[in-house]
């Protein structure tokens, strides 16, 4: 088994980190450039940075944000929001950020997934998935793919979509249920397996952390090959040595 990945996640709005619950009610959180230092120093292995109004103001990134995190940050570094054409991507790796997270536009047109793949290299194209379940009554698949901050419906079945996504070349996925977003309840874990079963290719959980036990049953039962949090590291609930110390004693391989 690969090494897991802790992996902090900066939500950014005008400039500062937030976090909500469910993609909603947002809470300023802390400063994006202290909290990348902080990750680097206390042994992240990635860091996700998401520009997450970006698509529903029907803008590009804010480069000037982005450009602050990359001059501190020492790990691999992947940004998301706004992101709809190569040109967006290459402005992003000019800047020194190592790979680009798309998801609406790759909902809109997945040809850009395909295109991009072969420009920059599918080890630099992060696919994000956000679903919701749906109930058993409705007509909708029950794992659903949304997107724009998930206030859009999708009609596109979440496993059928990852599948989709990793022919068309994307090295990874982001996957982040909207229904556990900040509930810290726990990974939306039937989802996450769903998709990390249905792939070859590595599959980030995401939405709803809140304990250490979260972090293990994201892996052990989910599937994944990497773990994504916010709050619990955000708040100083959970550091990352903590994390990785728990995951190691669980028998998980981690980067120590």
């Amino acid at each position: 088994m690969e090494k897991v990945r802790i992996i902090p996640c900066l939500d950014v709005k005008d400039g500062r980190v937030v976090k909500g619950v469910n993609f909603v009610n947002l809470r300023d959180a802390r400063d994006p450039v202290e909290a990348a230092e902080a990750y680097c120093q206390e042994g992240a292995d990635e860091l996700v940075f998401l520009d997450i109004f970006a698509t529903v103001e029907n803008r590009k990134t804010r480069l000037e944000w982005v450009k602050k995190v990359c001059s501190v940050v020492t790990i691999p570094f992947a940004v998301g929001g706004g992101i709809a054409s190569i040109d967006d991507m290459k402005e992003l790796f000019d800047l020194g950020v190592t790979k680009v997270s798309i998801n609406t536009s790759a909902v809109k047109n997945p040809e850009l997934i395909r295109e991009a793949s072969r420009e920059f290299g599918k080890e630099k194209l992060v696919v994000a998935i956000d679903g919701r379940k749906n109930p058993p009554e409705s007509s909708l698949p029950r794992l659903e793919v949304v997107i724009k901050s998930g206030t859009e419906g999708t009609g596109l079945d979440i496993v059928k979509w990852a599948k989709k996504v990793e022919e068309l070349g994307a090295g990874e996925i982001l996957l982040t249920s909207r229904d556990a977003d900040g509930t810290k309840e726990g990974y939306d874990l039937e989802m996450t397996k769903a998709v990390a079963q249905a792939v070859s290719i590595p599959v980030t959980a995401s939405g709803g952390a809140g304990t250490l036990e979260h972090l293990y049953e994201g892996v052990a039962i989910g599937k994944a090959s990497a773990v994504l949090a916010a709050s619990i590291f955000h708040f100083g609930e959970i550091s990352i040595p903590q994390a990785k110390h728990y995951l190691k004693e669980k028998g998980i391989p981690v980067e120590i």
